[in-house]
């Protein structure tokens, strides 16, 4: 299958947002589906973590309790991070890995990302991948997005964010921070190495026109048009098998790697 399908945006907790897209990768690898960009957001917000992570290092349970936040472990690698619904778009591709992904991970990662690079040149900003974390664009030596991959099969899944506008008053209230570190001290670093597309065009924009720039920009980078789809009954039906017995369950979340 050459083809792709756009899944366009939607919004769900943390535990089906990472089963859809275990269940996409799983269905790309039986050939069930052609390979797939979704676009998402994370309602109530959530924190994520690697999959090599630890939760009890890296959240703080109890504020994320108070505020009503969830907590999920990813398949994929990379750090803690928080997913705000009202800060960002979340995005996944599933793809068989051919000629057009390269194998090499910093590669595959260049060309992966280089769909937000495209959108966010039509917003007028000049975004850059990172020169020694390729997982990461910048924008004004401030970064905007992040990504992270997992690889299955001959199948790649890389999923990442794009920082819309930003909070990190909230942002550390629970992810936790060292404790040779102050606070106040991270969150004024913050500011200085993180921007968002508000703080740079200085204003905000509409959530569907920062999606569609992003389409048209992986589109120009697989040379192909999206087509717009739904998930198939197999991926629902293994989405919730997914949330259910793995994402939502302590075992997953809390192991220890």
């Amino acid at each position: 299958m050459d083809n792709w399908r756009l899944i366009d945006l939607d919004t769900y907790d943390g535990y089906t947002n990472m089963a859809i897209d275990e269940a996409i990768l799983n269905a790309r690898i039986e050939n069930k589906v052609p390979n797939t960009l979704r676009f998402y957001r994370w309602f109530p917000s959530t924190c994520s973590i690697g999959k090599n992570q630890s939760i009890s290092n890296e959240i703080d349970l109890d504020s994320c309790k108070n505020l009503g936040f969830k907590v999920v472990r990813r398949i994929s690698g990379g750090g803690a991070v928080f997913h705000d619904y009202n800060g960002e778009i979340t995005y996944s591709i599933i793809a068989k890995q051919t000629d057009l992904i390269p194998i090499n991970i910093d590669e595959s990662f260049r060309k992966l990302c280089h769909g937000i690079i495209i959108a966010l040149s039509k917003i007028g900003l000049e975004a850059y991948h990172g020169k020694s974390h390729c997982p990461s664009i910048f924008v004004n030596n401030r970064k905007i997005s992040g990504n992270a991959q997992t690889r299955r099969k001959n199948v790649i899944l890389q999923h990442g964010t794009i920082l819309l506008d930003y909070n990190p008053e909230l942002m550390y209230k629970v992810l936790l921070v060292r404790e040779e570190q102050k606070r106040e001290k991270v969150i004024s670093s913050v500011f200085q190495k993180v921007t968002t597309i508000k703080e740079e065009i200085k204003k905000s924009m509409k959530i569907n026109q920062i999606k569609e720039f992003l389409v048209e920009g992986y589109e120009e980078v697989f040379g192909n048009n999206f087509k717009t789809g739904i998930l198939t009954n197999y991926e629902l039906k293994m989405a919730e098998k997914l949330r259910n017995t793995k994402y939502y369950t302590k075992e997953w979340n809390f192991k220890i790697r």
